[in-house]
């Protein structure tokens, strides 16, 4: 085995140790200090100097993404003028491996005439960050895994991972759902999976493939290049779905050696088709599609009549996966 990989076994392995530490620390002060996040009816200002500043924004990241409204304060930029973002009922969380970061330190009688909480992740827990906290969470590590033991390492990642357990316990006691994700993450994928409905892509009108069953299969063939969506549904007299004719279809009726331009659409038709409800997701179209493998949906209202029909394409290209 190589040196290199040797040097990264050890890295990870103090770097997992240093969170599988952390657990039997998990007491009545990491209880009470989810009940002041829990109650903070302002926001959460997470602040950290250098390498712990980083997992201090990464954090506060996390929280306001899972319903924790959050924010990153530079603890230099605090004590110029940007403390003045922190209000009363906020809660201030402060991470410090020594927990004498001069930064922070100086942040701290500021914060006390605020009357704000202050929680501090600490790596020591006789330090004066600590000690100024209302509640201290120790997130000391037996050592860096940094060869030099300089750079912080292992003591980054314990911070991190307790930040983590903090937004994950809190997400839970809020009752966050996915549709809440959803709500403040409308830009991305997993955001647009859970957002966008049936209703928000599908065609509407004139834009709808439609046939009688009495129509020959050349105008049924027509009516779906028009349309280019691949296929056509096929209605009865009253407007009423009794089947859909796709390219597959075709495909399939032409393989036969027929000619099957002066037949009836009813002839090669696939009856009782797939169908969705418009207020579905259209995550759950595409689920439908790939199981079934096929390139469309049509939607339907309570009495069968075709209000819409909705393509893979439509789906793919609105980003939802």
């Amino acid at each position: 085995m190589s040196r290199e990989i040797e040097q990264a076994k050890r890295v990870l392995r103090i770097e997992s140790e240093a969170i599988s530490n952390l657990i039997p620390r998990l007491d009545e002060k990491f209880t009470a200090v989810v009940k002041i996040l829990f109650d903070c009816r302002g926001k959460v200002v997470l602040t950290g100097m250098g390498k712990s500043g980083f997992v201090a924004n990464k954090i506060a990241a996390t929280l306001a993404s899972t319903g924790t409204p959050a924010f990153f304060m530079h603890p230099a930029e605090g004590i110029h003028g940007d403390l003045g973002m922190v209000v009363k009922g906020d809660v201030v969380v402060a991470i410090s491996n020594s927990g004498e970061t001069d930064e922070i330190i100086s942040l701290l009688p500021a914060i006390k005439r605020l009357g704000v909480k202050l929680i501090s992740l600490a790596g020591r827990l006789d330090s004066t960050l600590a000690r100024m906290s209302d509640v201290s969470l120790d997130v000391s590590v037996a050592e860096e895994a940094c060869p030099l033991g300089l750079a912080p390492t292992a003591s980054t990642t314990a911070a991190l991972a307790m930040g983590d357990a903090l937004a994950a316990v809190l997400l839970e006691q809020r009752g966050f759902k996915e549709e809440d994700f959803a709500l403040i993450h409308p830009g991305g994928s997993i955001g647009k999976r859970l957002l966008i409905r049936v209703r928000d892509l599908m065609h509407r009108d004139q834009e709808i493939p439609k046939v009688r069953e009495d129509a020959l299969m050349r105008d049924a063939i027509l009516e779906i290049t028009s349309k280019k969506l691949g296929a056509t549904s096929v209605v009865g007299d009253r407007g009423e779905l009794l089947g859909i004719l796709t390219d597959g279809d075709l495909r399939r009726a032409l393989e036969r050696g027929r000619n099957i331009l002066p037949h009836s659409v009813s002839s090669y038709m696939t009856k009782n088709p797939k169908v969705i409800d418009e207020e579905e997701l259209a995550a759950k179209a595409l689920q439908i599609m790939e199981a079934f493998v096929i390139t469309s949906l049509l939607i339907i209202d309570e009495e069968r009549r075709v209000k819409g029909i909705i393509h893979m394409h439509d789906i793919l290209k609105a980003g939802v996966v």
